[in-house]
């Protein structure tokens, strides 16, 4: 498993969080714990509503939280104002000021501090060259494309040299590959400036690909914490397994001696240290097509779309519900729709979930 930081950059310790008041009270955050390392790119992980852009608002000092501590760097910032706290935010919609220059939207933060006029002509310049805008100085933001007002807004956060940077779903407004191409930007930035980057976002492909460590966020809570390895090969709850990436869950009861009865009767040899009802999960590239009366489970091929770097294929199985399974070699031969066919599902790839 994942170590944690023995130094933090950000420690979260049982912060909780409640909007409205009485019988309108609606609790965001619920008790919520973690440390971030120093230099890591962390990530928070979740739908819409989980609380994560709260907890990210509460370390930047916009929200308050109900009861808890926050401190960055081993300081206890839980009362402190925004502008004492040593973080800077980009929002998703970046927040330029349109009337500025890209410079001067850089200089902005650096003026409020009262730094003198070399100095902010030099951040600025080492900003913006970080960020490849520096032929863009003097064009405003309306001038600029969606990736390079994004560029802008990352200059103008770490200019002032933050001990962490908080970024609140800042490619969300990008086009696909725009948003693809920015994510290994950021990563290779943020390994080049060297400080924490912590990291909202619904996207769990984004969170993947670009995180040390990534916390799964539902209700308010944190689910699981940890590589985007761990998370993805081994969750330890259904929704954190159903959350990121495709996945098939079939539901049974667990056996005293080991494996797992489904529901439609069929024994797997899954490892599992839990009783009562259980979910089976497998991720689809880890399950093969074999002839039928030879696999784990029976099926029957729906549909097959080509992905350019493999096939996907539906299939339905006898006590209904459908069966997901992607085959690495697009080129490799498919059974035809309607087709009976057998599911191989190796005992090393089925993670066995209590419900």
């Amino acid at each position: 498993m994942t170590q944690v930081p023995p130094s933090p950059a950000v420690s979260i310790r049982t912060v909780s969080k409640s909007f409205g008041k009485g019988i309108y009270a609606f609790r965001v955050l619920d008790d919520v714990s973690l440390d971030i390392g120093r230099r890591e790119f962390f990530t928070l992980l979740g739908p819409s509503g989980c609380g994560k852009t709260t907890l990210l608002r509460l370390i930047a000092g916009f929200e308050t939280a109900d009861s808890g501590a926050i401190a960055i760097e081993g300081e206890d910032v839980t009362a402190r104002p925004p502008f004492h706290r040593p973080v800077n935010t980009v929002f998703q919609s970046y927040a330029l000021f349109p009337h500025l220059t890209v410079e001067q939207n850089v200089a902005f933060a650096l003026e409020e501090q009262g730094m003198a006029r070399d100095a902010i002509r030099r951040r600025v310049g080492e900003a913006l060259e970080m960020m490849r805008m520096g032929a863009f100085a003097r064009r405003r933001p309306a001038e600029l494309s969606g990736g390079q007002q994004q560029r802008v807004a990352l200059a103008r956060a770490l200019a002032p040299r933050p001990r962490v940077l908080l970024l609140d779903e800042p490619l969300s407004a990008l086009d696909l590959k725009l948003r693809k191409e920015m994510q290994i930007e950021l990563k290779m930035l943020q390994e080049e400036a060297g400080i924490t980057f912590l990291f909202v976002t619904h996207d769990q492909e984004e969170a993947l690909t670009l995180s040390d460590r990534v916390a799964v966020m539902q209700s308010g809570r944190i689910l699981q914490m940890g590589s985007p390895r761990e998370i993805y090969e081994a969750p330890t709850h259904r929704f954190v397994a159903d959350f990121i990436g495709d996945i098939n869950l079939l539901d049974g009861e667990a056996l005293p001696g080991g494996g797992v009865r489904l529901d439609s009767g069929t024994v797997l040899p899954a490892a599992h240290a839990a009783s009562g009802r259980v979910t089976v999960a497998i991720r689809p590239e880890r399950a093969r097509l074999v002839p039928a009366g030879t696999g784990a489970l029976e099926a029957t091929l729906v549909h097959s779309a080509y992905l350019g770097t493999a096939m996907l294929h539906k299939l339905e199985l006898p006590v209904g519900g459908t069966f997901l399974l992607r085959q690495s070699d697009p080129a490799e031969a498919a059974p035809e729709a309607g087709r009976r066919v057998g599911l191989s599902l190796p005992g090393e790839a089925l993670r066995v979930l209590a419900q």
